[in-house]
């Protein structure tokens, strides 16, 4: 199964507060990916940081970036990214944008979505969410 990870998983990684690197490797038969949004999402984390800190960075979210498909926001993303859209903001609930986007993502190609913040993507109806440990 394909699972989409979502950008607290790679910060976490980066942090030293999650073996993002294990965990992978504990799944052999799953293929992980990235969603495009994601991938500004963490850039953006790069362009603010500062000195050697901003060197090793880009260099930690270059060599996870090598090894992982970039998924991109399609015409179809759209749809599911509007669709969740108004969904949640009809029930009363609204999440994070990005958050949207990587839901739409996931959804759009039947992944799931692995991420910390399991009470936004929890939200979105059909969502497979998965912590992890």
């Amino acid at each position: 199964m394909a699972i989409v990870l979502d950008a607290d998983v790679v910060i976490r990684g980066e942090r030293g507060t999650f073996d993002l690197k294990s965990w992978v490797a504990s799944r052999p038969n799953d293929r992980f990916e990235i969603a495009a949004i994601t991938v500004a999402e963490l850039w953006h984390g790069v362009e603010r940081a500062t000195g050697t800190h901003k060197v090793a960075r880009q260099r930690y979210l270059d060599a996870v970036l090598e090894s992982l498909p970039i998924i991109p926001y399609t015409e179809q993303t759209a749809y599911e990214h509007a669709r969740i859209w108004a969904e949640l903001e009809a029930s009363g609930k609204i999440i994070g944008f990005y958050d949207l986007i990587v839901g739409a993502t996931a959804l759009e190609r039947g992944s799931q979505v692995a991420t910390f913040n399991k009470r936004h993507f929890g939200q979105i109806r059909g969502l497979s969410v998965i912590e992890p440990k």
